[in-house]
C-alpha cells in the first residue's frame, strides 16, 4: 500500500514505507518532547506515537503549572499515509527537518491547549542502539536521536495561559523508532526473570553548550548501556543541525551517583561524571525543582498506554495536584525531574529522566518497587 513518503529515495525494504521492516507487534515510531521555564513555573511535555501492526496512533499533551499537572490523551485507527502526523486534537508539523518543528493542541474540553514552535539549538544526536533481550527474546532494539532546542508560542492550562520567550524557555525533543513493549501485553509464557530496569536520561542545556547523557544498568551498577556527548549551541541560523561527525564530542565513559529521596524511587540529587578521550574528566551535579510525572503522556498510564487500542476515535484527560501523588505507585515510578544543573561549576538546566524497577545495590535499593528506606 503506497503513501506520499514512497515519492521520494528513502526506501531501506524492497516494499513500500507503509510495510515495516519486521512483523513483531511491539514495532513503533515516535516523537516525544519537553519543554519548561529554567524556574520551574511551567514544565510541559508531548508525546506522539504509531504502532502500524497494531494500527495503532496515539498522542498525548501534559503541562506541570500552580502545582497541577494536567493531561489530554488522544488515540486512534493508524492512517496508512505517514505524513498525517495527528490524532484528535493533537498535531505534529515538522516545518523544516532537524530544525523546526511545531505542536498545536486545539480547542478540546480536558483543560489543556498549545501552539509551540521548537527550534533547534544544537544538532540532532544519534545515541546509539539500544538493544535488550531476556533469553531468546529482544525486548527493545531501538534508534533515537535527541535534539536541545528553544519554545515559542503559548500553552494553556485549566484557562491560564502561559507565554513562552525562546531567548528562556528550553527543551528537548527525541524521535525514536524500532522495537520495545507497547500496547496490551503478548500471550504465551511469563518472562522467567523478575523485572529489572534502570534507565536514567538527561539533555542538559548551558548557555554555549548542551551536554545528553544515556544510561541503563544493572541490579550490580553495571552499565550494558552507555552515551554521553557535549554538543555547542549553534552559533548562526546556517550551522548545521545534524552532526556529520566531529561537531559533537563523544564521551568515553561516564559514572553515575544518585541519591533516592527516603520513601521514593526519585533522587533528592545526582552527580555524573563524564570522561572524555582526551583532557580530564568533567563533573555533572543536579539539584532537582519539581517533577513530572511520565504517566501523564501514556507512559505506564492505567489506562492510556501507548499502543492501546480505544477504538477508531477517542480521547480522554485527567489531573492530579503535585503534593498529592502517591510516588510508589507502580505507574509514578517514571519521571523526569527538572534541576539546576552544573558543569564544572557552569550553571545550567535540565531534566534528570528517571525509571528505576528492581533492585539497584549501589545506591540502596531493593524489591521490584520497594522505596529507599534511607
Amino acid at each position: 500500500m503506497l503513501n506520499r513518503l514512497d515519492d521520494y529515495p528513502i526506501h531501506q525494504l524492497p516494499a513500500p514505507v507503509a510495510h515495516t521492516g519486521t512483523a513483531d507487534r511491539n514495532h513503533y515510531d515516535r516523537y516525544f518532547f519537553n519543554g519548561y521555564l529554567p524556574d520551574g513555573e511551567v514544565f510541559f511535555a508531548a508525546a506522539m506515537g504509531l504502532y502500524p501492526n497494531r494500527r495503532v496512533i496515539d498522542a498525548a499533551f501534559s503541562v506541570v503549572h500552580d502545582g497541577e499537572q494536567r493531561n489530554l490523551y488522544a488515540s486512534g485507527l493508524a492512517p496508512v499515509e505517514r505524513t498525517d502526523t495527528r490524532v484528535g486534537p493533537v498535531r505534529v508539523e515538522v516545518r523544516e527537518p532537524m530544525r523546526t518543528i511545531r505542536v498545536v493542541v486545539d480547542d478540546n474540553e480536558f483543560g489543556v491547549g498549545a501552539d509551540v514552535t521548537f527550534e533547534a539549538r544544537a544538532v540532532a544526536i544519534e545515541e546509539e542502539r539500544q538493544t535488550r533481550r531476556y533469553a531468546t527474546t529482544t525486548v527493545m532494539d531501538v534508534t533515537r536521536f535527541t535534539q536541545s532546542g528553544t519554545w515559542s508560542g503559548w500553552v494553556e492550562s485549566s484557562g491560564a495561559r502561559i507565554d513562552l520567550d525562546p531567548a528562556v524557555a528550553r527543551g528537548t525533543r527525541d524521535r525514536s523508532w524500532g522495537v520495545r513493549p507497547v500496547g496490551e501485553p503478548p500471550g504465551g509464557a511469563p518472562m522467567a526473570a523478575a523485572p529489572q530496569v534502570f534507565w536514567l536520561w538527561a539533555p542538559l542545556h548551558f548557555d554555549d553548550l548542551c551536554t545528553y547523557v544515556a544510561v541503563f544498568g544493572d541490579d550490580d551498577g553495571g552499565l550494558w548501556y552507555q552515551h554521553a556527548l557535549v554538543a555547542p549551541v549553534r552559533a548562526r541560523p546556517d550551522d548545521p543541525t545534524v552532526d556529520p561527525g566531529g561537531i559533537a564530542e563523544l564521551m568515553r565513559s561516564v559514572e553515575v551517583d544518585v541519591s533516592w529521596e527516603p520513601g521514593t524511587r526519585r533522587s533528592r540529587g545526582a552527580r555524573m561524571t563524564l570522561h572524555p578521550y582526551r583532557g580530564g574528566a568533567r563533573e555533572l551535579t543536579f539539584e532537582p525543582i519539581t517533577t513530572f510525572q511520565m504517566c501523564g503522556i501514556g507512559y505506564q498510564h492505567p489506562t492510556w498506554a501507548h499502543g492501546t487500542w480505544h477504538g477508531e476515535s477517542a480521547a480522554g484527560g485527567d489531573s492530579w495536584r503535585l503534593h498529592e501523588v502517591d510516588t510508589t505507585a507502580p505507574h509514578n515510578i517514571h519521571i523526569q525531574q527538572l534541576c539546576r544543573v552544573q558543569l564544572d561549576g557552569r550553571p545550567g538546566c535540565g531534566v534528570l529522566e528517571q525509571l528505576v524497577i528492581g533492585p539497584h545495590r549501589p545506591t540502596g535499593l531493593t524489591g521490584i518497587l520497594d522505596p529507599f528506606k534511607g
